[in-house]
């Protein structure tokens, strides 16, 4: 039987998948568990819970010995079960002491060091050679008619830092529209959690009545991974790290559209994969190269085995994420 991974996140599907993906990875099982402070302690950063175990919310009285957290908030947890002899591994700076944890992974913007940190070039993730075959045999034939050519587009929206409001996403659907006709493209196109209604109808608006365009609106199956695995090029928004990661994770080229605003932390992050030639700016024009999928995921599955085998011992029960 594997061993067991309580994954700890708050409720976002970013901070849940890096986990999940990290432990997938490593071939565990996964009790999946979802912080939930209450009152006043929902609105405090965790470092100033006074007892971390008791204010997060979640029944961790027969939590397995091995714990996966991502984000703040579930770093006081690690470090506070970690003090009661569990393993701790935390993806994202902890903002807290690193020798706290048995492993952190990192990236480099987060300019952390120590003996158990690592530091991965791409966020962790579900995406697996694997999974994006079942995608493509699913979503291949769907896309078919779209043309030869796929340029699949993954729109994430604003994070408070950068915009993505309905004059840019109006921009950047001509832009795509003209860029695809000169190419002789089809369109596939999904927007994320973060878009908003008002970019949507933008975006919508901008690429209907276009036979060689497919829009997801949020009705029916998801075809994210179906983007993924089919692309002939991917261009993703600058937004997300994580959509950025994921897109990498393919032999797509990969083409980042920068929005308006300064993000010191995915600056660093899309400068990094620039300087490392996994992806360039979009520009308008399309532009093939021999890209290869760049995924430090399964390097950071590796480390997280060699820490429980120098651990020893093997947790059991699980409960269904």
């Amino acid at each position: 039987m594997p061993e067991v991974a309580l994954v700890l996140t708050e409720d976002l599907v970013g901070l849940r998948n890096q986990a999940l993906g990290l432990a997938e990875r490593a071939g565990l099982a996964v009790d999946c568990r979802t912080l939930a402070p209450r009152g006043v302690w929902q609105h405090l950063p965790a470092r100033f819970w006074p007892d971390p175990l008791a204010t997060a919310g979640v029944d961790l009285a027969a939590a397995p010995r091995l714990m996966i957290g991502c984000g703040g908030k579930s770093a006081a947890v690690g470090a506070a079960l970690r003090a009661r002899g569990h393993v701790a591994v935390q993806v994202q700076n902890p903002r807290l002491d690193p020798r706290r944890f048995d492993l952190v992974i990192v990236q480099p913007h987060d300019r952390l060091t120590g003996r158990n940190v690592m530091v991965t070039r791409t966020a962790l993730h579900r995406v697996t050679p694997e999974a994006l075959q079942a995608a493509r045999v699913v979503w291949a034939p769907r896309f078919a008619g779209l043309g030869g050519y796929l340029i699949s587009v993954l729109i994430g929206g604003g994070n408070g830092r950068l915009r993505f409001d309905a004059a840019t996403a109006r921009e950047l659907g001509q832009s795509l529209v003209e860029m695809a006709r000169a190419a002789g493209a089809g369109i596939a196109l999904t927007p994320s959690r973060r878009t908003t209604p008002e970019a949507l109808a933008a975006l919508r608006a901008t690429l209907a009545g276009r036979p060689d365009v497919f829009f997801w609106d949020g009705d029916g199956e998801n075809p994210y991974l179906g983007l993924l695995a089919c692309a002939d090029t991917v261009v993703v928004t600058g937004d997300s790290v994580s959509m950025i990661s994921e897109a990498a994770a393919t032999d797509a080229p990969v083409l980042v559209a920068g929005l308006p605003g300064t993000s010191r932390r995915i600056g660093a992050f899309t400068d990094a994969l620039l300087a490392n030639g996994r992806i360039r700016r979009y520009a308008g024009r399309l532009e093939n190269w021999n890209a290869a999928a760049l995924d430090d995921t399964p390097r950071a599955a590796a480390a997280l085995r060699a820490c429980l085998e120098r651990a020893g011992g093997a947790s059991d029960g699980i409960e269904p994420c």
